[in-house]
Order: structure tokens, then C-alpha cells, then sequence
């Protein structure tokens, strides 16, 4: 069986395996996204990171866990998300062919796929300590916000930083509850970070998005947009290098932030809005800037 356009969208990851599914599960497997992992890589990123920078070990038990937390909150996630812009979908070439918004699949189904990755997220909830569930059940708020946030501001990828960013939270109390100071500045890293690579991301349905009223960051910055996500990209490495300091104060372990910063830079400088592959695979690239950043954390944490 191959892949249709109607039913593969542009941004596909793993066109030849969704492919090969039965209608049914295809459908299902692309309104959770899963043809298109970098969406849970960035999700849970920011998990290791709070995990590896409380010095505990490498607690790989825990980093699974919290994998597949990431996996399944992010699938669930952009399911709620197609049901809440189903109407919006329809009208932005890229995203028309999302199984909900072409009718594909049913909102009777779409709803009960949800909660099956639920159930599989409260799985996941259980694993974690008392103070850690908590604070991972507060994230429901404001993920259930995001999807209104792109009609009412121009900075929707800031809330999605909050969002996005949450894993960090969870795996730093589910080890340790002390040097909140600590935990803030890197927090704040992860959310300027978020809006610089969502800005990036956006960058594909700026046309789209202007016509039917959709806003976004990146329609905000208009030609400053390599300057805005260079501005927010540095506000991350240095809110990083606070965090760092605060918890290690050692110009050596600042170092370890290197490799990162000199990735998001290359990201900056090779930047070209007017192209229609470049921004797709800037954005892809943060898999790598999540990677590089989880090692420094692991480093100073437990050097």
C-alpha cells in the first residue's frame, strides 16, 4: 500500500510505515502524530533534563517512564488539539488532510482514542512520586488552554512554552524538592527556547495562517524573525547558564553548554524563512539541541 497525499501530510516523518497500516490505524496513528516523533523528542527533553541535573544517577527506570509519558500526553495532546481546531484545520493547506478535519475519523473516535492515550499517561502518573503527580496534574490547565491561545494573542508559542517545557518540573521534583532557583531559570530557558523553535515551525503556514485570522509569533516578527528566534535562543543558553551556575558555581561546567548554544546558533545563521524545506528542517534539528543540552545537564549535575 503507498501513501496518498489525502492521507501523508507534508511533514510526515515515517511515510512508508504509517503507510502500511489499515485505513483505520493509519488515521489514528497520524492524529496522534506518531508520523512525526519530533513532536515527543521535544516533549521529553526537557523531562531528562530535569531528571539528570539533580545529580541522582542516570535513573533510567524513571527516564523511561517519563519517555513514554512523553509519547503518549503528546499524542493525546494533538488529538484534543485537532478536535478543538477541526473548523481552523480545514482552512490552512498543511493541515486539511488531519484526520478529523477531513472527516476521516469520526469525533466519536477521536474521543475515545483520547482517552486511551490518557489511560496511558495515567499509567505513567502512577510511577511517580506524591509531589511529582501533582505538579504533573497541574499541567492539565494549561495544555487544555493552548489550543484557544493562537486566537487571542500573537504569542501562542509561548504557552506552548509552559506546556512543552512542564517535563522539566516533573522529573526535577519527582528526585529532589529543594533549589527552586535553580529549576526557575532553567525552566524559563526551556520556554524561550519552545518560542524560538515554534517560531521556526510556524514560519510554514504564515500565509495560511494571516488568511483565516490564526496568529502566531512568527507572523509577529515579520522580517524579524531570524533576529526574534536568535534573541529567544539566547535568552535560553544564558537562562540555562544561570541555572547551571546557580547550582555549580564553576566556569567549567558552563562549558558544557557550548555544543548547544554553537547548534542553536548554526540554526540562526541558516535560517531562510523564504524556503520551503529550511524552517521544517531547522525545527527538526532541536532533537539535536534537546540531546546536547540533556548531556550537559547530566554532566553537572553529576560531575
Amino acid at each position: 500500500m503507498t501513501a496518498s497525499p489525502e492521507t501523508i501530510v507534508p511533514d510526515s516523518e515515517h511515510r512508508g510505515l504509517i503507510a502500511r497500516l489499515p485505513r483505520v490505524p493509519r488515521d489514528l496513528a497520524m492524529l496522534a502524530r506518531f508520523d512525526r516523533p519530533i513532536g515527543w523528542w521535544l516533549l521529553f527533553w526537557p523531562c531528562a533534563w530535569g531528571v539528570w541535573l539533580t545529580g541522582a544517577g542516570a535513573q533510567l527506570a524513571v527516564v523511561a517512564w517519563l519517555l513514554l509519558g512523553a509519547i503518549a500526553m503528546r499524542g493525546a495532546g494533538c488529538v484534543y488539539n485537532d478536535l478543538v481546531d477541526a473548523d481552523l484545520d480545514r482552512q490552512v493547506a498543511r493541515t486539511a488532510t488531519r484526520p478529523v478535519a477531513s472527516g476521516r475519523v469520526s469525533r466519536k473516535l477521536a474521543w475515545g482514542w483520547l482517552l486511551a492515550l490518557c489511560l496511558v499517561g495515567l499509567a505513567v502518573l502512577l510511577q511517580l512520586r506524591f509531589e511529582a503527580r501533582i505538579v504533573a496534574l497541574a499541567s492539565l490547565a494549561p495544555v487544555a488552554a493552548y489550543p484557544f491561545m493562537k486566537r487571542i494573542t500573537w504569542w501562542p508559542q509561548a504557552w506552548l512554552g509552559l506546556v512543552f517545557s512542564w517535563g522539566l518540573l516533573v522529573g526535577w521534583t519527582q528526585l529532589r524538592w529543594d533549589h527552586w532557583e535553580v529549576l526557575a531559570a532553567m525552566y524559563a530557558g526551556a520556554v524561550c527556547w519552545v518560542i524560538g523553535y515554534d517560531t521556526i515551525y510556524a514560519l510554514q503556514d504564515r500565509e495560511d495562517d494571516a488568511l483565516v485570522g490564526i496568529r502566531s509569533s512568527a507572523l509577529r516578527l515579520g522580517e524579524r524573525v531570524r533576529g526574534g528566534v536568535g534573541l529567544f535562543y539566547g535568552a535560553a543558553v544564558a537562562l540555562w547558564a544561570l541555572a547551571f551556575w546557580l547550582l555549580r558555581p564553576d566556569w567549567i561546567a558552563l562549558l558544557t553548554l557550548l555544543p548547544a548554544a554553537l547548534h542553536l546558533l548554526w540554526q540562526v545563521a541558516t535560517l531562510d524563512p523564504a524556503d520551503a524545506d529550511n524552517p521544517l528542517a531547522r525545527f527538526r534539528s532541536n532533537r539535536v539541541a534537546g540531546a546536547l543540552v540533556a548531556v550537559a545537564c547530566f554532566v553537572v549535575g553529576n560531575a
